[in-house]
């Protein structure tokens, strides 16, 4: 599949590990932090939610599901746009003819998706209240879930414009951007849920709203940088933006819909274990969004690694480099499960601790959650690398564009063995709600093997 790299210098094609790892680094490391304070967006909604009380908690966890349904509709498309802008500049780096299709296509399939997550967003609390939750968590987390939602194609759209600045090797800015949307969803957190400085006092709705302010700016922040800067300006990828490109806007969906599948699958398996928890307490659900928080938070790391990781192998691919491409799948696959360890760590050591980041430790009414958060966060340690292992080769093979059959692997993985197993031992065992997060670590251990073994099968000639 991969043979050589004639349009690369000679250095770059004999490139040594040392060299593909700074390679790797540079893009990296600002795409991982960048992943990480943006992910960050919603922690702090969770973090300020938390100190309004376990119901409003539990209520923005419920409604989340439903949003991420949505996100995860776009997300595929969104990220489709990665690997063919990498093998277009791999093949050919004065190729902007090409980019400019994929990135303006993009954006149609995000604004496309839109339309119908509208819709399900109106029905948030027909859906929460029929998945057999409270209906008084269901009447909170309908007008939350409607704040959210003008920021969804903001947000997809800065993610699809961040992995196009790391193919021309501009991550800096998207790094700046999204300190500075934080920035302002926290500040906007502190005036709307608490109703500071004489605003309102919108609770759950203030952080929805506050969130979709903040995903707008960034958006708004990167296209007025990638009109100025001029190795961005000289793709010029808002050209013609309402010129239709069908054959493009297939591909896109063509490679999108199983990349969205392929993370629903994962994304819906923890958000199905929402409702695990719902059945077994409002408390357990409580300490499951903090849990799932924190691994989330840790995920980030390797999340935005893995992306820098796809671009490399993207770009090798693009040159039919295949030493190179292999060199950058090992290397990604390493950072990840190095980087997952500085999140995983703390929760295996300190779980009181990490807990009691989330609610106030010395209100009576939050002991029973922390106490069951601190029981679940050590084995989300444990599950930590083997999720860093399978996001790193998942998008390793997107950086190839082998979308199909990881697409497969994963619904095995979650929907075959970590649900049965998570419903299992949570319902019908004296494990309980710990007994969801052991299903997890099995999903996640099966994904890890089976993504990697198909990493390897396809690299290694």
């Amino acid at each position: 599949m991969l043979e050589s790299a004639q349009n690369l210098p000679q250095t770059e094609r004999a490139a040594p590990w040392r060299g593909e790892l700074k390679a790797l680094l540079s893009v990296g490391a600002p795409m991982a932090l960048t992943q990480l304070i943006q992910f960050s967006v919603n922690t702090i909604d969770v973090l300020m939610i938390g100190r309004l009380g376990a119901a409003p908690l539990a209520a923005a966890s419920l409604g989340l599901v439903l949003y991420y349904v949505a996100f995860l509709a776009g997300f595929g498309p969104a990220m489709a746009v990665s690997p063919l802008v990498s093998q277009a500049l791999g093949a050919d780096r004065d190729n902007v003819g090409d980019v400019r299709r994929s990135v303006r296509m993009g954006l149609w399939a995000i604004a496309l998706i839109f339309a119908p997550a509208l819709i399900l967003f109106l029905c948030t609390e027909a859906i929460v209240r029929a998945l057999g939750q409270p209906p008084a968590l269901a009447a909170l987390a309908a007008p939350y879930v409607l704040a959210l939602a003008p920021g969804l194609p903001f947000m997809l759209a800065v993610l699809m414009l961040r992995n196009v600045l790391a193919a021309v090797d501009r991550t800096r800015a998207p790094l700046v951007v999204i300190i500075l949307t934080t920035a302002l969803n926290g500040f906007l957190n502190y005036l709307l849920i608490y109703g500071n400085w004489g605003f309102p006092r919108l609770e759950l709705v203030g952080a929805g709203i506050a969130s979709s302010v903040s995903h707008a700016v960034g958006f708004l922040l990167l296209v007025g940088y990638m009109r100025v800067e001029r190795e961005s300006r000289r793709l010029s990828v808002f050209a013609d933006a309402l010129r239709p490109d069908w054959e493009r806007l297939k591909e896109i969906f063509r490679l999108g819909w199983p990349i969205g599948v392929t993370t629903a699958f994962e994304a819906m398996l923890f958000n199905a274990c929402v409702f695990l928890m719902g059945r077994i307490g409002v408390a357990e659900v409580a300490a499951y969004q903090v849990a799932i928080n924190v691994a989330a938070l840790g995920f980030m790391l390797p999340f935005g690694l893995s992306m820098a990781g796809a671009v490399r192998v993207g770009l090798a691919a693009g040159a039919r480099d295949a030493a190179r491409a292999r060199r950058a799948a090992v290397l990604t696959i390493g950072l990840c499960a190095g980087a997952i360890m500085i999140v995983a760590i703390p929760c295996l050591l300190a779980p009181h601790f990490v807990a009691g980041l989330y609610l106030e430790p010395d209100e009576p009414d939050n002991a029973r959650v922390l106490a069951l958060a601190a029981s679940f966060l050590p084995v989300a340690a444990a599950f930590a690398l083997f999720d860093a292992v399978q996001v790193a080769a998942n998008q390793c093979l997107r950086g190839l564009k082998d979308v199909r059959m990881p697409m497969l692997l994963t619904g095995i993985s979650y929907w075959a063995i970590g649900f049965p197993v998570a419903a299992y031992f949570g319902l019908a065992t004296p494990l309980g709600a710990v007994g969801v997060w052991w299903g997890l670590l099995a999903g996640l251990a099966s994904a890890a093997a089976l993504l990697g073994a198909r990493l390897y099968l396809l690299l290694r000639t």
